[in-house]
């Protein structure tokens, strides 16, 4: 089966996710500081180097996940290439990350907030923290304002403004957010359009998003597509004569 070409939509944010072929440490291994701090770095300079908006991320030791709105079309890949080349050169061998990362492109208005809060809470899913905030490689601190002077480099999402209209605001009801947690039918649908490689959002903004997309956004229908009666051949009987 042929690869889907990467997904891309003019000014429209992708979630996008890549696990490591090696881990940075294994499960019983402490938190790999160092190497997570690096790759944060990386992630910052490429984004800016590549003309990448970051709106949300989180570095674990076998991921990274983050939110983003390319400014041009091949801003991702490019951002994910140069990640790769550093840390490439740490490995002896071997590659660097499992096969090719996954992305979707994400709707605004309806579902920006619940990616974010997906991502940000990633740490706690795996075990790593009990509380988003605790984890310092991830944008959850930085939504809630507990450091916001480590990540002057990042952009927030409109959606993240209209939290309120002081950013003392806006912090107190993303962590109350967070706190809430997502359903398990939000996470369902984040993480199937994620592994799918679809675009995340309802019928409106699909219909909007498909003439300007780089491919199909949704999967096509399973089947075989019905056939059309031929003109000129009654529908119902034998041919006429």
């Amino acid at each position: 089966m042929a690869r889907l070409a990467r997904l891309y939509a003019p000014h429209t944010p992708q979630l996008v996710q890549a696990h490591f072929a090696q881990a940075l440490a294994n499960i019983s291994d402490p938190t790999p500081v160092d190497p997570l701090n690096q790759l944060g770095a990386w992630l910052r300079e490429c984004a800016l180097e590549h003309h990448v908006t970051l709106h949300g991320w989180a570095l674990l030791p076998d991921s990274l996940t983050f939110l983003a709105t390319p400014q041009q079309r091949p801003g991702i890949a490019r951002l994910m290439q140069a990640i790769g080349r550093r840390y490439a050169t740490r490995l002896k061998a071997g590659r660097v990350f499992q096969g090719r990362y996954r992305s979707a492109l994400v709707q605004p208005g309806n579902w920006v907030l619940p990616v974010l809060v997906w991502l940000d809470t990633l740490p706690v899913q795996h075990g790593l923290v009990d509380l988003a905030e605790n984890w310092p490689w991830s944008s959850a601190a930085y939504h809630t304002g507990l450091n916001l002077q480590a990540h002057t480099w990042a952009t927030d999402h409109p959606d993240y403004w209209e939290l309120g209209n002081t950013p003392f605001d806006r912090q107190a009801r993303y962590r109350a957010l967070l706190t809430k947690g997502l359903s398990h039918d939000q996470r369902q649908q984040i993480e199937k359009h994620l592994f799918g490689q679809w675009a995340l959002g309802n019928e409106l903004f699909l219909s909007n998003l498909a003439p300007i997309a780089s491919r199909r956004i949704k999967p096509a229908p399973r089947g075989r597509p019905r056939k059309q009666p031929q003109s000129g051949k009654a529908l119902n009987g034998p041919e006429s004569r």
